[in-house]
């Protein structure tokens, strides 16, 4: 039977507690396999797993309870290695990767961040700072209304200085929050957001990052900050070609 692999730590780490289950239905029993000095968190793997609510919040509970007590290295939902003898031989092939990466997460937590813009807001914005589209809207006005080649020009106009703002408040957003991180991570770019980024956070300075989250709202009005964290630190791992995860079944757990 494949092998389900949740995370990477330490295998002197506190094991699971007893009787935790991870994915499937039913959800198979959580185990620790080691080598040497590391250790894998894994389950069997169910046959026909997909991205479904259940088993993405069974993933991320097992790696959020394992955790707590201390550095996990999470490999995202659906990774599948073809047996347990599989975890152990890239647990010992890639060992010296994987103790850097846990001294250099430990005690980390990411904090996933997008943004959007909030509609009237940025509207105002273009209005006041582009002198063409506010002579096009005014003409427009003062004529009772336009024909449809003008309103779709001034449509055109609007939504092309909506766009260039897109990439200066992205930046904006990493300016604002970057100071409190101890590394930032740009993620795939999504329908809805401008902003897509994940910050690396010392735990015991999480606090002061989410202030400054507030503060980025305070300042930046025209945006909608979207905060999901603190998570595993999924977009830090780095965990190299040859991780346990064979296969994948196309979702991520932290993305929030």
């Amino acid at each position: 039977m494949s092998t389900y692999v949740y995370g990477i730590m330490a295998a002197s780490h506190p094991a699971p507690p007893e009787g935790m289950t991870g994915v499937g239905n039913p959800s198979r029993p959580v185990r620790v396999l080691r080598a040497d000095d590391l250790a894998a968190v894994v389950s069997d793997a169910p046959e026909g797993l997909r991205p479904k609510r259940r088993d993405l919040l069974a993933h991320q509970n097992v790696l959020s309870e394992i955790g707590a007590a201390g550095c996990v290295l999470p490999l995202r939902f659906g990774s599948v290695a073809p047996d347990d003898d599989t975890v152990v031989g890239v647990l010992t092939e890639r060992a010296a990767h994987y103790r850097e990466r846990l001294g250099a997460l430990d005690g980390m937590v990411e904090y996933n961040v997008k943004a959007h813009h909030v509609e009237d807001a940025v509207l105002h914005r273009v209005m006041a700072e582009n002198s063409d589209v506010r002579a096009l809207a005014l003409a427009q006005r003062q004529a009772g209304g336009a024909g449809y080649e003008a309103k779709i020009r001034l449509g055109e106009m609007v939504a092309a200085a909506v766009k260039a703002h897109e990439a200066e408040d992205a930046k904006l957003v990493v300016s604002a929050l970057e100071g409190g991180a101890a590394a930032v991570s740009t993620g795939p770019e999504s329908t809805g957001w401008l902003a897509n980024v994940s910050f690396l956070v010392p735990r015991d300075e999480a606090a002061r990052f989410l202030e400054s989250v507030e503060q980025a709202r305070k300042d930046l009005p025209h945006l909608e900050l979207r905060v999901n964290g603190p998570l595993p630190p999924y977009s830090f791992v780095e965990p190299g070609p040859a991780e346990p995860a064979g296969t994948a079944a196309g979702a991520d757990a932290g993305a929030g």
